[in-house]
């Protein structure tokens, strides 16, 4: 099997562990904790890759609490711009371990327009239940909890594409006079260093939020995302004890090792490629964005960027299915296990072997659209507060949530009440669009379509497993279906309607 550089180029990995109060970090002082293992799989900080599900589900159970958020400590260089932010990390559930992993904090290009609320756990029973963060408009200063959106019936394109160069967008339920009203996809420019994020809801458990559709930077310039961590010991329990970020996880993945767990609220990078993981809820990126369960910009990106190349997407899917077949060429979890395959010798030329590597080096290898900078004494301790200011945003987005609506008297398909609060402030908030210069400024939003009123909702149906179409236009033909598992089928005839697709243009 033939693997292509630019998905697997990859770096060696490292991790720093800072012992210290948060005020006192010494620069430079770091070492390896023995009871800290740096992984080379795992969630991917939500406020660097938000999921965009058409049918969003509540978010998932545990059978315990996660532990106290440990002191975490920005690490030393930073992207340069004044629109980046470190965004701290937090506690996400790995039910393989059964255990809860510290999903490190990034630095992020905050997305113009946009702010950060971040996701939380709240308590459900003797267990927690998490609740997505989301980006929500920079001037919105009050959040509308709706009731359930009726079953989408986003189907893909139903009309040609105006051309090639344009992308498909898909469309979404819209809350209006107390009603819910559908709103049909559309073809839209694809634009080279932005991102589309769709229009999409989020549950919470007061009701469901709407976030309108918006423009953020391509993963190249999203910022740094730092490798999660595994603790085997309560070290991070202990007095003085504060940890500093220092791997980088390379952008390639998002190429490559990518996948996606709705029910778990996340992208998940590196080695998911066993059986047991499509059965667990895991949908490999081109996947999932064939599936009508959702809209994977990273996916519609790539497979425009490469629209004149007919036989992208089969060598995507014959690269998943090699490494599904063998173990050999999937990428190491561990630190640990990369480091033994990155060594000196043949061993070494094994690029899917290797994902991340350590800031110092990566910022002297990165991308030239990214360029870094040392942190500063009044930047640090500004930065090291975000942990705080976070923990206090997720606490009053808890209590907000906490207090459930009244139960509305007919079904959300059909109508129902809304509630408005005060959006708790977040220190994450972006400038408007307008106030950027010319060339960090997005493209203009898209003109919208106009709703169907005619559209009657219709309730939630669950496990639809319908395929749907591609995001970009087209002529290359069906591939074989050879591997079913991982192979677009064509869509199943249904009853004529203007919001359902009469075949793939």
């Amino acid at each position: 099997m033939k693997f292509y550089a630019y998905f697997l180029v990859a770096f060696l990995l490292g991790a720093a562990v800072a012992w210290g109060q948060l005020s006192g970090v010494p620069r430079g002082r770091t070492e390896i904790d023995d009871g800290m293992e740096v992984l080379t799989r795992g969630p991917v900080h939500e406020a660097f890759a938000e999921t965009v599900t058409f049918d969003p589900e509540p978010g998932i159970v545990t059978p315990k609490m996660p532990p106290v958020a440990i002191e975490e400590v920005p690490p030393d260089q930073r992207p340069e711009g004044t629109n980046v932010a470190w965004i701290p990390g937090y506690w996400a559930w790995d039910d393989e371990r059964t255990d809860f992993l510290w999903v490190s904090g990034v630095w992020r290009a905050l997305p113009p327009g946009r702010q950060w609320v971040p996701g939380y756990w709240g308590r459900a029973g003797q267990g927690a239940q998490w609740t997505s963060g989301y980006w929500a408009d920079s001037e919105s200063t009050e959040a509308e909890y709706l009731p359930e959106p009726p079953a989408s019936v986003e189907s893909g394109p139903n009309v040609p594409a105006p051309s090639v160069n344009h992308i498909w967008l898909p469309g979404t339920w819209l809350w209006q006079q107390n009603r819910y009203a559908w709103r049909p996809g559309y073809w839209a420019p694809g634009q080279s260093n932005w991102d589309w994020i769709p229009a999409h809801y989020v549950w919470t458990p007061r009701g469901y939020l709407f976030v309108d559709g918006y423009y953020d930077y391509t993963v190249a310039r999203r910022g740094v995302l730092f490798a999660p961590v595994y603790f085997n010991s309560n070290s991070y329990s202990q007095q003085g004890f504060s940890y500093r970020p220092a791997t980088v996880i390379n952008p390639a993945v998002f190429a490559s090792h990518l996948f996606l767990r709705p029910s778990y609220g996340h992208y998940y990078f590196g080695d998911y490629y066993g059986s047991n993981y499509s059965s667990n809820g895991f949908s490999p990126w081109f996947s999932f964005f064939s599936s009508r369960s959702g809209y994977d910009p990273f996916y519609a990106q790539q497979y425009w960027q490469n629209r004149n190349n007919g036989q992208w997407n089969r060598q995507v899917q014959a690269d998943f299915t090699h490494r599904q077949a063998n173990a050999a060429a999937r990428p190491p979890r561990t630190f640990a296990a990369q480091q033994q395959l990155g060594g000196n010798g043949p061993k070494s030329q094994n690029m899917a072997s290797v994902i991340a590597q350590q800031l110092d080096q990566f910022r002297k290898t990165a991308d030239s659209s990214m360029r870094f900078q040392p942190v500063n004494d009044g930047d640090r301790q500004q930065f090291g507060r975000r942990g705080q200011d976070v923990q206090s945003l997720r606490e009053q987005r808890q209590q907000l949530e906490a207090k459930v609506a009244e139960p509305t008297a007919a079904p959300s398909a059909q109508g129902g009440a809304s509630a408005r609060v005060k959006l708790p402030t977040s220190p994450f908030v972006a400038k408007r669009p307008e106030a950027f210069d010319e060339h960090q400024r997005p493209p203009q939003s898209h003109a919208q379509p106009q709703v169907d009123s005619n559209l009657v909702p219709t309730p939630r149906r669950r496990g639809n497993s319908s395929v749907g179409t591609s995001p970009v236009p087209s002529k290359e033909k069906a591939a074989p279906k050879t591997e079913p598992k991982v192979e677009p089928k064509a869509a199943p005839k249904k009853a004529a309607s203007k919001d359902k697709p009469k075949g793939k243009p």
